[in-house]
């Protein structure tokens, strides 16, 4: 089995062949903008922001995809450029400004451009993380994210958010099992929730077919450094496992499809 394989456009898989049913996804994991746009016209503080990416997130899902020997499949472009937890229509998939930032390469984008972008980075992770999904018996989907610790100039006392949309099932099984695995301050839905429109990717490529399904935000001040995110890592991987447990699902013993 071949741990990380080459970058399509905008996924990048790891561990496609895991026989693990569960598949993990960072839509949000990384910060690069590709030249052409001219780094949106942003400042190199507001590049490398949350704005941009997820700080954090991809480095946690990737020692939990080596953790619980599980696929994962990561967005290789900025959130900025195109937002893969969106939809095509979302006003968001390719904001003009976010948070304290204006992002002036995003104004007044045409329609051919916003068809253009949603083809050449929407599309590809959607199909890469829809394959990684077909190939497995009784998948389960989690999703993996940061948060900022303070939003437009308030605190957020939550540390872990555990996300949901109609299908709770997982997120009743995490919440329930939290104590077991950490002393953080855990909320369901927060600090975002279905009416943000952050649940795209779980209604998209799990709730239609029955998938059971998870949207993780940890607030990225926890998960700063090295030491830090495989901590992170470590605790979610043992909370995954009593998750699931909880609805009687043992993850390792899926057979990936050929």
């Amino acid at each position: 089995m071949q741990d990380f394989e080459p970058t399509i456009s905008n996924a990048k898989i790891t561990r496609s062949a895991a026989s693990s049913s569960i598949v993990l996804a960072c839509e949000h994991a990384s910060f690069f903008i590709p030249e052409e746009f001219g780094n949106l016209g942003l400042s190199e503080q507001a590049r490398c922001s949350h704005a941009a990416w997820d700080p954090g997130a991809s480095a946690v899902a990737a020692k939990m995809s080596s953790l619980l020997e599980t696929v994962l499949v990561e967005a290789t472009v900025s959130r900025l450029v195109y937002d893969c937890n969106r939809p095509t229509n979302a006003t968001d998939a390719m904001p003009d400004r976010s948070e304290a930032f204006e992002i002036p390469g995003n104004r007044g984008l045409s329609e051919a451009e916003r068809a253009r972008r949603a083809a050449l980075y929407y599309a590809p992770f959607e199909a890469a993380l829809a394959s990684s999904i077909a190939r497995r018996n009784a998948p389960v989907l989690m999703t993996i994210h940061s948060f900022t610790p303070v939003y437009n100039g308030i605190p957020r006392d939550v540390e872990i958010g555990i996300l949901h949309d109609s299908d709770p099932k997982l997120a009743n099984a995490f919440l329930k099992t939290a104590p077991q695995h950490c002393d953080a301050n855990v909320q369901r839905n927060e600090p975002y929730g279905p009416e943000h429109g952050v649940t795209h990717t779980l209604k998209t490529h799990a709730i239609p077919n029955g998938h059971l399904n998870v949207m993780i935000e940890i607030r990225n001040d926890l998960i700063q450094t090295e030491q830090q995110q495989t901590a992170m890592a470590a605790m979610m991987a043992a909370w995954t496992r009593s998750a699931l447990a909880d609805l009687g699902i043992r993850p390792e013993g899926s057979e990936c499809l050929v």
